[in-house]
């Protein structure tokens, strides 16, 4: 199971998100509007990091 850990800066109207992956330390970071609800926020973010870390693995090394 992912097991995720998620940063939030709010920057005017914007959040940026940070999503990493406890076990690797791959980070990705998207912003969002302020006014979305954070559980969709996570979710955003998370989604791009399992995107990210299949990339990684089809990239060879």
């Amino acid at each position: 199971m992912l097991e995720v850990i998620f940063e939030f800066v709010t920057v005017g109207n914007f959040v940026k998100i940070s999503a990493i992956d406890v076990e690797t330390g791959t980070e990705v970071s998207i912003m969002t509007p302020r006014n979305i609800g954070v559980n969709t926020m996570k979710e955003q973010a998370k989604n791009k990091l399992i995107w990210r870390l299949q990339q990684k693995k089809k990239k060879p090394l």
